[in-house]
């Protein structure tokens, strides 16, 4: 893991929540916490927020709740394309001792008890629509990561059909976007097919489910692996979520401009307007922005799921 997905030196499980008590921290990254339970891994969604690549002071209420829901959510919805890595989601699951009563508690509705994998050396990003980073290359070479597109399209225009466009993982600063030649060379040719016919398969499933709830799935990255008991391809991470996808409204679509959008450009918006120089540890979350925050990322768990979050919080379940 990067310096630059690290947390704040020192046990960065304070940032966030709760589980200092808890044995077999392995590491922190931006978001998750990872725990070794024997031959499992658990991940722990915390509520800190990553902006500019660097992880804010002011964490926002529940958001790891709905990572962590809306995952569980969609894992559920597309085990008939790929198996993933999901065991469990129960905090009485765990080894007695591993945690406290505090513990238990905070990982209600944030825990991922998780098959072991090796992780593919690669981001695999499927795009739906002409957005972000997609924009800015179309506009310069009327192609988005080498794949020559259609003149005239306007920013935020859906794509004739979705396309693949893998990245690598940065071990400092950002992602680079590459072809699928160059996958090939990483992960070789049935593979890198294989992960290919993979990503866009889970990236229609998941736009066609999305659009029934009025969202629209402009782009989205997933995390693949080979897990380590069987060897088969699995979906590892995180899934379909605010975090690692951009949802768009769709009653306020327009195509021609920039879209608001379920996620954390709220903030990212609010922090263009201050004096920052995007380094640690950024500027504290003022209320409203919190306030605002969270409400996007539980409308989209509601939205998506179907499921009301209070029940969610209260009892640990998807459903209204």
């Amino acid at each position: 893991m990067s310096s630059a997905e690290m947390v704040n030196p020192g046990d960065p499980r304070a940032a966030g929540h709760t589980l200092a008590a808890s044995g077999g921290f392995v590491r922190s990254g931006k978001v998750r916490d990872l725990f070794e339970v024997g031959d499992r891994l658990l991940l722990v969604a915390s509520d800190r927020l990553s902006a500019f690549d660097v992880v804010l002071p002011t964490p926002i209420p529940d958001k790891g709740r709905v990572l962590t829901g809306v995952s569980r959510f969609w894992f559920d919805q597309t085990t008939d394309i790929i198996p993933n890595h999901l065991l469990g989601t129960d905090p009485a699951a765990l080894p007695a001792g591993f945690t406290d009563a505090a513990g238990s508690r905070e990982l209600k509705g944030r825990m991922m008890l998780c098959r072991r994998a090796k992780v593919l050396p690669v981001e695999v990003i499927v795009r739906g629509y002409v957005a972000g980073s997609g924009w800015k290359d179309y506009r310069r070479t009327g192609a988005i990561c080498g794949i020559e597109l259609p003149a005239g399209l306007r920013e935020s225009d859906r794509l004739p059909s979705p396309i693949f466009t893998p990245s690598t993982k940065a071990e400092v600063g950002h992602d680079e976007n590459i072809g699928f030649d160059a996958m090939v060379e990483l992960v070789g040719g049935p593979l890198a097919e294989r992960v290919r016919d993979v990503a866009l398969r889970l990236y229609q499933r998941g736009a066609a489910v999305a659009e029934k709830a009025g969202i629209l799935l402009a782009d989205t990255k997933f995390e693949l692996g080979t897990a380590l008991d069987t060897g088969q391809l699995i979906v590892i991470d995180e899934i379909l979520t605010p975090d690692s996808s951009r949802f768009w409204d769709a009653s306020d679509y327009e195509p021609g401009r920039a879209q608001a959008s379920f996620d954390k450009q709220f903030v990212r918006d609010w922090l263009e307007t201050q004096p920052w120089d995007k380094t640690y540890p950024g500027p504290e979350l003022p209320a409203e922005i919190v306030a605002g925050t969270r409400e996007r990322y539980v409308a989209a768990f509601e939205r998506i799921t179907g499921a009301g979050f209070e029940r969610y919080l209260q009892e640990d379940v998807i459903a209204r």
